[in-house]
């Protein structure tokens, strides 16, 4: 009985994680979708950074944030894609969480102390444009990858 019903759960998760459907966004925006009954915001913006080690510490900073659900910073866009529970945060709380880690946002300057502590590869140039096309993607850091 137990098996049959464990499997009936499994059948239900998997059913509902497939339907998700995920878009893609250029600029800063958000969007609510319900996800069983909690309401998820996804937002994006730009975050300045160079490399995988540095994806690696933003998307941990973000991913600390209570109520935070997904996180993806894109190295050659300098864009990160979040989605979070509005109710346990919200999106400066969000910028806020990534600056104390040492990076620049597109609303909050990166803490200078941070950044100092951060590897030498992840010291980014400070007028970088963030939330680019991706089309021109910046120099390459393939060596830093996680």
């Amino acid at each position: 009985m137990k098996k049959v019903i464990l499997s009936v759960a499994v059948i239900a998760v998997l059913g509902l994680v497939s339907c998700k459907n995920e878009t893609k966004r250029e600029a800063e925006s958000t969007q609510t979708e319900m996800a069983g009954d909690v309401a998820l915001t996804e937002l994006s913006f730009g975050v300045r950074g160079n490399c995988g080690m540095c994806k690696n510490t933003i998307e941990k900073a973000v991913n600390a944030v209570e109520g935070v659900a997904k996180a993806d910073w894109d190295v050659n866009k300098k864009k990160i894609d979040v989605a979070f529970d509005g109710s346990k945060t919200d999106a400066m709380a969000i910028h806020k969480a990534i600056a104390a880690s040492g990076y620049d946002t597109e609303k909050v300057a990166g803490s200078e102390e941070a950044y100092k502590n951060l590897p030498g590869c992840c010291q980014y140039d400070h007028a970088m444009e963030m939330n680019q096309s991706g089309e021109n993607a910046a120099e390459s850091h393939d060596e830093h990858h996680m």
